[in-house]
């Protein structure tokens, strides 16, 4: 059996999170991607605010940053 994730960020992606614009601009700094599987796939983000936070980065799963709000900047 193969597992298929469906990464969203990559490093160095810049982003900004749309409920909380008050952060300002992020910035991937690392990737975590589980070799097992069903593992998770985190990436943690710098922001502008001074602050790291850590997303789910599975597109698949309803966790996954893109739904919680974290969107790429062009």
């Amino acid at each position: 059996m193969e597992e298929i994730r469906k990464i969203y960020l990559k490093m160095g992606d810049k982003v900004v999170h749309k409920r909380f614009p008050q952060w300002g601009m992020g910035v991937v700094v690392e990737e975590w991607n589980s070799l097992v599987l069903g593992g998770i796939s985190y990436v943690k983000i710098s922001f502008r605010d001074g602050r790291t936070r850590v997303f789910d980065n599975n597109f698949s799963n309803a966790c996954c940053c893109y739904y919680a709000g974290i969107r790429r900047c062009s």
